[in-house]
């Protein structure tokens, strides 16, 4: 597939808006595992709250791909699109309840309320931001040397 070429209506991300999508990515998902890591709860417990936000975070960032891409006239199935909000939605649900029922504080129950909403936003501002850079025709900066 030929990368695209930018079009005039395709502002330029701002590497500030880039760079704060990065940092509050990796700060959301800092906190959050480091939270886990000092929790006093089993190792089940800490691996089902693992994996609730790595869940989320593919789910967010599908959905930001299938509606970009839809918008973008790329072709996305109905299957895959719904999948990806009901995963989003499946997430909130299940770190909602895992936390509802946790025999944790208030505040360490906020903690990861916000860490996780906190990694879900900036993961599909990442996500936005990687197309935006892409689509301007600037993929250098995402080469791993590969």
């Amino acid at each position: 597939m030929q990368p695209q070429h930018p079009s005039p209506s395709v502002p330029q991300t701002s590497p500030a808006f880039i760079a704060a999508s990065w940092v509050a990515l990796l700060v959301g998902v800092v906190a959050f595992n480091v939270g886990l890591w000092n929790a006093q709860m089993g190792l089940n417990e800490k691996g089902y709250y693992f994996t609730v936000l790595m869940y989320g975070l593919f789910a967010a960032i599908s959905v930001q791909k299938s509606v970009r891409d839809r918008l973008e006239g790329i072709p996305v199935t109905n299957l895959y699109y719904g999948i990806s909000w009901v995963s989003v939605l499946l997430t909130v649900l299940l770190l909602t309840v895992g936390l509802w029922n946790a025999t944790l504080t208030l505040s360490e129950k906020g903690f990861y309320a916000m860490s996780f909403v906190l990694s879900l936003f900036a993961a599909i501002a990442v996500q936005k931001n990687t197309r935006d850079t892409m689509r301007q025709g600037r993929p250098e900066q995402f080469d791993l040397g590969q």
